[in-house]
């Protein structure tokens, strides 16, 4: 067990609902939410009771749109001494909103949150972290927009997100307005050396649902010994196994309704291994790499390779 004084990693919730999942947006559009069931606010707060069993602090990356209808909820989070992140307004593709939309949507959610909590809100996590080499110029806006800390680059190759070459640890990307810091994407670096071993992402999200907890836990005490900080996310929605069912494309079920049976033991198992914090605290802790290469201005749109 990793249960010693220091932290093992950050523990992340993305706080939305089954309806709102990029995997279901060809079918259920924003305008239709409100017809939908809303079921945020239980999930939440089971996810909020496995954290306090476990004397478990995190990082809550809301949507926006959540926030507005449940207040309530945002503040029962920060009172249980959670830190409070954005996870924009509308759970839209951050490639496919453009630098303009990209702003409004991230003032918006912002000012929502800072509303409710009276505190600044400076950390952010991008729908499906969709900040690709199409869309590094979310990270300067992001930046003008006083946020200092960033979650949204994930280094895989997936047919919605990922950029393979980004640095699998915590480190600072420079923009053209200013320097900001990333926390990657869990992966697990094996049969190689960190820069030639295939990356199996893991710890979060359907990765954790897919894999049997041995088969993580391994993996994930295998990150740690690589010195890397872990970064597991999770949603409300996937500690509800009742949820309605969404008709969707085959791949799309699947990654939403695989194991959801499976997350609260999982959760519980690793909370109980590990030793998870805020992602501040984390990141605080830290000295940081810096990306070599800056990133593009939000006035431009050719796709940059991160070095």
């Amino acid at each position: 067990m990793s249960r010693g004084g220091s932290l093992d990693g950050t523990f992340t919730v993305d706080v939305e609902d089954y309806f709102h999942v990029s995997a279901f947006a060809s079918r259920i559009k924003p305008e239709d939410w409100p017809a939908y069931e809303c079921r945020v606010e239980q999930s939440t707060h089971t996810v909020l009771n496995i954290a306090a069993e476990n004397g478990t602090k995190g990082t809550f990356f809301i949507l926006g749109w959540v926030a507005k209808r449940y207040p309530e909820l945002v503040k029962e989070i920060r009172a249980a001494g959670h830190e409070i992140g954005c996870h924009s307004q509308w759970h839209q593709l951050v490639y496919e909103l453009g630098p303009e939309r990209f702003r409004t949507d991230l003032i918006e959610s912002r000012d929502t949150l800072q509303n409710i909590t009276g505190q600044p809100v400076t950390l952010y996590r991008s729908p499906s972290f969709s900040i690709t080499n199409k869309s590094l110029w979310a990270l300067e806006i992001l930046v003008e927009e006083g946020f200092d800390t960033d979650s949204s680059i994930y280094p895989i190759r997936h047919d919605r997100y990922g950029i393979p070459t980004a640095p699998p640890a915590p480190h600072i990307i420079h923009t053209p307005s200013g320097p900001i810091r990333e926390f990657p994407g869990m992966v697990c670096q094996v049969g190689g050396t960190i820069l030639s071993g295939p990356k199996i992402p893991v710890g979060g999200g359907g990765y954790l649902r897919l894999f049997p907890w041995q088969v993580t836990k391994r993996m994930l005490h295998s990150v740690r010994k690589q010195g890397r900080p872990l970064n597991v996310y999770i949603h409300p929605w996937e500690f509800d196994p009742a949820q309605p069912r969404v008709q969707a494309s085959w791949k799309s079920r699947f990654r939403h309704y695989q194991n959801l049976k499976t997350t609260v033991p999982k959760i519980r198992n690793m909370l109980s291994e590990f030793r998870l914090g805020t992602m501040s605290q984390v990141l605080d802790g830290m000295v940081l790499p810096e990306t070599g290469q800056k990133q593009p201005s939000a006035r431009q749109t050719e796709p940059v390779k991160l070095s």
